[in-house]
């Protein structure tokens, strides 16, 4: 009858633990045996049960010498200390290093500009100050034109506002027309006024 699937969890039962601890250390240790004796390995198993107790193997020699070679291997492999320690100042000074050259080259190109003598710099360095330069150029550029966008935003928020404040005006004008009442000249006189009929005559 074939066995079922065990599932990989924690048993339960303490009984049932121990006795899976015992058979499957037994059948650890034995893989590790033939697997030392078929294969010329040297090998070394630690195990601790869950109450603390190590049982363990060595298949050659001792443990103790098996963990002394392994403490060796693992050293050589493993980059030295004060090598981790001294990468990050190397790459500071490389960095630091290149700083200083561009900031070199950039000063003799300004002395270049401004009337200097390009025999002195190198074909390389003129290459990079044109970089440069092409950089500026295109930063001037785009600060130019955001400055230039801002100028016309606000010239069309000042149209807007004198647009707003006619109108506003001219509605003023019309509503004060509208509503004013021209009433006829009157006046205290008894008599109507009359003009001599000579001023007529030619």
């Amino acid at each position: 009858m074939a066995r079922g699937k065990v599932q990989m969890k924690r048993i339960e039962n303490s009984v049932h633990r121990q006795v899976t601890f015992c058979k499957r250390r037994s059948g650890l240790l034995k893989k590790a045996k033939e697997l030392s004796v078929l294969c010329d390995a040297e090998i070394g198993v630690f195990i601790f049960s869950a109450h603390g107790k190590l049982y363990e193997l060595a298949t050659k020699g001792t443990m103790q010498g098996l963990i002394e070679r392994y403490m060796k291997s693992s050293q050589r492999t493993q980059p030295e200390p004060a090598a981790i320690e001294t990468q990050p100042d190397m790459d500071v000074k490389e960095e630091i290093n290149m700083l200083k050259q561009e900031i070199e080259i950039l000063q003799k190109g300004l002395r270049y500009m401004f009337g200097g003598d390009a025999a002195e710099m190198t074909l390389d360095e003129l290459i990079k100050v044109e970089k440069h330069l092409e950089i500026w150029i295109y930063q001037i550029r785009s600060t130019k034109m955001d400055i230039m966008f801002q100028e016309i935003q606000q010239l069309r928020n000042k149209e807007g506002i004198l647009k707003a404040t006619n109108q506003y005006l001219q509605d003023k004008v019309e509503e004060n027309i509208m509503s004013a009442n021209f009433a006829p000249i009157t006046t205290t006189i008894p008599y109507p006024l009359t003009i001599e009929n000579e001023i007529f005559q030619f």
